[in-house]
């Protein structure tokens, strides 16, 4: 009997430690980019508009979780939101790409001028940037290494100002907001996904394609478009894998 009184305490403050750690973890990230001055600047002067905004169209400030979407022909980043324990998302805001380089079509090597296709996660913060505020998009991934057709290259940013070699500026004053509103679902432990498509799928769109971009390429953009097409079905966001030769596998 005492020994089974005692593994149930050993137990119950196991749990107890878990839990501290966990109130304690809470909150680190968002603190940490507050020390540095461009991210209490933009807390200032937008946190409480976009508050009222999250508000008035249903997110809940406290749970909210965060999906981008960056079409390169519309130069668009489209934000959707959902709160936890919701399964749907919903568009929240737009921001335009002031600036781009390269053309449709994946980035396949470095100095190529191109902005990636394909699906991603947001690895980085920089609140020093030289771009003003910047977060990192996690390429290349495994998909894009596979691919790659020599050094893959790297840093590619969702940043503020509006001159870009492969990255996707959206200017400062957006940036800001953007910036910020990842800043608070990073903070609460979510994994920022960020998928790049070269275009919307639209019926106008891929007859564009068919007609402008080699069979080869269209081959890829079909599978990017089968996640495209999960995502407007259901508004869910499409789960992946990666096989062998770099190819993007939709599970759904």
């Amino acid at each position: 009997m005492r020994s089974t009184h005692m593994i149930q305490r050993v137990i119950k403050t196991a749990l107890l430690v878990v839990l501290v750690l966990n109130i304690r973890a809470q909150g680190t990230f968002k603190t940490a980019q507050l020390k540095y001055e461009r991210v209490r600047s933009a807390y200032k002067t937008k946190f409480e508009g976009l508050k009222k905004e999250l508000t008035s169209v249903g997110f809940s400030v406290n749970t909210y979780e965060i999906y981008l979407q960056v079409f390169k022909h519309e130069k668009e980043v489209q934000v959707w939101m959902r709160n936890k324990g919701d399964a749907k998302f919903k568009l929240f805001k737009t921001y335009k790409i002031c600036s781009s380089s390269g053309e449709l079509g994946p980035k396949r090597v470095q100095g190529d001028g191109q902005v990636p296709e394909g699906f991603y996660y947001i690895e980085h913060f920089n609140p020093v940037s030289s771009y003003h505020l910047s977060m990192k998009v996690g390429y290349p991934n495994k998909s894009d290494s596979k691919k790659a057709t020599g050094s893959p290259g790297g840093d590619i940013m969702i940043h503020g100002n509006c001159v870009t070699i492969g990255c996707i500026p959206i200017e400062n004053d957006p940036i800001e907001e953007l910036y910020i509103l990842c800043v608070e679902a990073k903070d609460r432990k979510q994994n920022l996904r960020v998928d790049m498509f070269p275009c919307k799928f639209t019926e106008e769109n891929i007859k564009m394609l068919n007609q402008n971009f080699s069979k080869d390429m269209n081959a890829f953009w079909g599978i990017l478009k089968a996640g495209y097409d999960s995502f407007e079905a259901n508004h869910i966001v499409p789960k992946f894998t990666v096989d062998a030769k770099g190819n993007y596998i939709i599970t759904k």
